[in-house]
């Protein structure tokens, strides 16, 4: 369906605005996701911090053609969604997330991350990165593992000489 030029114009300066302010921006491709999967996605995005925006294909290389980022743009397949976030991992993390739990209709074709145009596979490298608050909790857990294991050696021995 056609859209007016007034109505093109607000798509691209949105584009414009996803593309200089997001830190990462993943491609996804939601042929044969239903109406119900497409609600649940942008829930799941929002509740992720992740934002998610639908235009055509034409729009959007018209866009990035303006850019001047590294790389090749993916090529861009089927109904293509944009999913952006200011936290450079998770578009491609929940996105990624929520395409495993569906198992069909949604799958990511490529993205920008740090500046550069990246295809499917690097995407779903980025998507297997824990979230910044899992990794804290992990670096905490492997600073206390010791601590910890001293302190029930001490405890042991303790006990054994009362």
């Amino acid at each position: 369906m056609a859209i007016s030029k007034e109505k093109k114009k607000g798509i691209i300066e949105k584009l414009e605005k996803i593309f200089s302010d997001a830190k990462a921006v993943t491609f996804v491709n939601f042929s044969g996701l239903t109406v119900a999967g497409a609600t649940e996605l942008r829930r799941v995005l929002k509740a992720g911090e992740v934002g998610y925006f639908v235009a055509k294909k034409t729009l959007i290389r018209k866009v990035l053609g303006a850019k001047k980022l590294e790389g090749e743009m993916p090529e861009l397949p089927g109904e293509i969604g944009i999913a952006y976030s200011a936290e450079p991992t998770a578009p491609a993390r929940e996105a990624h997330t929520f395409a495993k739990k569906i198992e069909k209709g949604l799958k990511l074709v490529g993205g920008i991350f740090e500046g550069k145009f990246l295809n499917q596979e690097a995407m779903l490298q980025i998507a297997l990165i824990p979230s910044k608050n899992t990794l804290r909790a992990q670096f905490v857990n492997v600073i206390n593992s010791p601590i910890q294991r001293l302190a029930v050696v001490l405890s042991e021995i303790a006990k054994k000489k009362v």
